[in-house]
């Protein structure tokens, strides 16, 4: 009955330890007696009891490690860097997670290989650049990390999928130097902006004034053309009105000298009421009034004829 029951156990414990199972996202990689195997997939699998035995299980998800480092520039400025590594199994094919499982003792070591190899690779391409360019070449550095460790990677089982570098900064003392440049920078551009404008706003003005006094020399050249031709008009009414005075009183057989004398005097009261204190000197003589007369005369037969 005592054999019966070991054996009972013996069996039960076969029968435990043929199953495995391996969780989603997981390959476990079995060894006989120290030799590579085979690999399981996700789930439950069987295993030979006692002779075969799960040496590691690799995980084929994303991992991601938070890398800190320093480096310096060609023109001798230090350089800190914060960035997160992604990376992950290449595949799941056998010879991929072969070499997963044996090129490093352990994950530590396969870690700190990854992580001083890229921290190398960042820091040959900054040693090539200015403090000055670094910052603007965030894209650049992670393509040329991409390139330069993509091959060592694979070879380990293993490629990058993404490299973030999260903060760029420098000694204190040349980020205050980079602060003034800046500064000095913005300061020039706003006189440079500020002495644009005032060009514009002189130019406009100067624009404006012109315009103003082009229109304003328009404006008083029409008003003049239109006085004289007021004047003309004037003058020719007066010619016309005169005229048919003239004929209207050599038809009553009346002397038209009587116009004459009558403008004259009609003038001179105009002299009077609107001459607004101005000295006027007329030839109020006998003489003078037939002078005068008689020049008026003559305008009036001129008139007539053109007429």
């Amino acid at each position: 009955m005592a054999i019966s029951t070991g054996l009972i156990v013996l069996l039960v414990l076969t029968a435990l330890l043929s199953f495995v199972t391996v969780q989603q996202g997981s390959i476990a990689v079995v060894t006989v007696f120290g030799k590579y195997r085979r690999i399981l997939g996700p789930g439950l699998n069987f295993k030979i009891p006692f002779i075969e035995q799960i040496y590691k299980r690799i995980s084929i998800q994303n991992r991601s490690v938070e890398l800190e480092f320093q480096a310096i520039t060609v023109d001798q400025a230090n350089v800190y860097f914060k960035a997160m590594l992604l990376y992950a199994v290449v595949n799941r094919d056998e010879e991929t997670i072969k070499n997963v499982a044996f090129k490093f003792i352990d994950d530590r070591n396969l870690m700190q290989a990854l992580v001083r190899t890229i921290e190398g690779s960042i820091r040959g391409f900054v040693a090539t650049k200015k403090q000055a360019e670094v910052l603007s070449l965030r894209k650049e550095i992670v393509d040329d990390v991409k390139e330069q460790i993509d091959q060592t990677l694979e070879a380990w089982g293993y490629h990058l999928l993404d490299l973030q570098l999260n903060d760029i900064t420098f000694d204190e003392a040349i980020i205050k130097s980079m602060a003034q440049v800046v500064a000095s920078s913005n300061l020039k551009a706003a006189a440079e902006n500020e002495g644009q404008a005032l060009l514009i706003t002189k130019t406009k003005a100067a624009e404006a004034e012109g315009n103003a006094i082009k229109i304003a020399a328009e404006a008083e050249r029409l008003a003049a053309q239109l006085r004289g031709q007021g004047v003309a008009l004037f003058r020719e009414e007066v010619a016309k009105g005169m005229t048919q005075a003239a004929k209207e009183m050599e038809q009553a057989n009346l002397d038209t000298s009587v116009i004459l004398f009558s403008m004259w005097t009609e003038a001179i009261k105009n002299f009077a009421e609107y001459g607004k204190g101005n000295v006027i000197f007329l030839d109020g003589s006998t003489d003078g009034m037939q002078k005068t007369m008689k020049e008026m005369m003559a305008m009036n037969n001129l008139m007539s004829t053109k007429k």
